[in-house]
């Protein structure tokens, strides 16, 4: 099955890529061959407002809008962080909290919101990454979510990965996702929960007892 990824963004592209290719070389699984490609491969834009109020709903806009342009299956990611202490923000504004797609103005944002939030803010820093996945393919829509549970670090730490990774510290890996190697934040990763999920409800991954 040929499948657009409807993003601009080229590192979840790359994400959803890795992640299919680990979740069909598990043991016992069982996938579907699956051909991903972009939105240029295709000659697809996907410049739609992303105005819902969840990760659920700008995940479906942008499927939608992508799939009225091609018969091909269309796959559409929505995600963010979500800190508690600042009532789930940045939350559908992640990727503009402070400029849209810089992510060095967005990490010192988010960490200059909880130093003024105050001391309990400062010493609690829980957060998680959230994503909402949208298939579409021959006329059926299929929606899957994913989180990642950690909290936020008071600095930087790491250069890997993109967005606010590098300040986010991962309670199951013992390390912030910027320190992180690709493999192994797919290992724990939002996103990787979000497609695993999603392709066993589309049936496209199955495993073996």
């Amino acid at each position: 099955m040929d499948i657009v990824i409807a993003t601009n963004n080229p590192n979840k592209v790359r994400e959803i890529k890795r992640i299919y290719e680990t979740l069909c070389a598990e043991k016992n699984a069982r996938c579907q061959a699956l051909k991903f490609f972009t939105l240029k491969e295709k000659n697809l834009t996907c410049d739609v407002e992303e105005n819902g109020s969840t990760f659920k709903e700008n995940s479906l806009i942008k499927a939608k809008a992508t799939a009225s342009q091609t018969n091909l299956a269309v796959l559409a990611d929505d995600s963010g962080i979500c800190v508690d202490a600042l009532n789930g923000a940045p939350g559908v504004f992640s990727n503009r909290f402070a400029h849209e797609n810089d992510d060095a103005a967005n990490r010192k944002k988010l960490l200059k919101a909880l130093e003024e939030k105050g001391k309990k803010a400062r010493e609690e820093r829980k957060a998680h990454f959230e994503c909402a996945m949208t298939l579409i393919s021959g006329g059926e829509i299929f929606t899957a979510a994913g989180r990642s549970d950690g909290r936020i670090s008071e600095s930087e730490d790491g250069t890997h990965g993109f967005g606010y990774d590098c300040i986010f510290y991962s309670e199951e890996l013992g390390k912030s996702w910027g320190e992180a190697s690709d493999d192994e934040k797919n290992s724990v990763s939002h996103r990787a929960r979000a497609l695993k999920n999603l392709l066993e409800t589309a049936g496209l991954l199955k495993y073996s007892v």
